[in-house]
């Protein structure tokens, strides 16, 4: 170690012979000023040249991307959302057209369910009216021949009654009147 290093009086003689002090630090030496100054412009320009010319237009160009990229999204985004508004106010448009149908069929067929049903309830009362003036027609001709048989009726057992009662058989125009008489009230 001592070999690659020196020999330590000779250190110690070195700067002794400089007068004595430690050695300053390289940047703070007053003869290297200008020479630093000028590797420090170089180095500034050289930095400035490479981030204006090469790293900024690269960093630019991907922020410019992003963005185009950005408000390329933002537009197809607005389009879907204007497209999506068109579609739901098409459906609504349907969808109310829809039920408007809806409720004009329902009132056309309870209309014509209503008709229907009015006309097949006016024909049931005319075929019942038919057959209330048949049957009462059948009636009356019923209650004829009942009255008629009645009458006959009536005026055989009058006369049987009379007869025997009395023993002689009445006359026919007494007994018609007495029995009209007797019907009548």
């Amino acid at each position: 170690m001592a070999e690659s290093h020196g020999d330590a009086k000779g250190a110690t003689a070195h700067t002794a012979a400089e007068g004595g002090h430690k050695p300053s630090f390289p940047p703070f030496e007053k003869d290297t000023y200008a020479s630093q100054l000028v590797s420090l412009l170089i180095a500034f320009v050289a930095l400035y040249v490479i981030v204006s010319r090469i790293a900024l237009p690269r960093v630019g160009g991907v922020i410019d991307a992003r963005q185009n990229a950005i408000d390329g999204d933002v537009a197809a985004a607005q389009k879907l959302k204007d497209e999506s508004d068109a579609a739901l106010k098409a459906y609504e448009g349907e969808l109310a057209a829809a039920r408007s149908r809806a409720q004009a069929i329902g009132t056309e067929t309870r209309e014509k369910l209503s008709a229907a049903s009015e006309a097949e309830r006016k024909t049931l009362e005319n075929q019942l009216a038919a057959k209330l003036a048949a049957a009462e027609k059948t009636i009356a001709e019923t209650r004829e021949s009942a009255m008629s048989n009645v009458r006959g009726i009536a005026s055989d057992a009058a006369a049987a009654i009379v007869q025997q009662l009395t023993g002689k058989k009445p006359d026919a125009r007494s007994l018609k009147a007495a029995v009209d008489a007797s019907l009548k009230g």
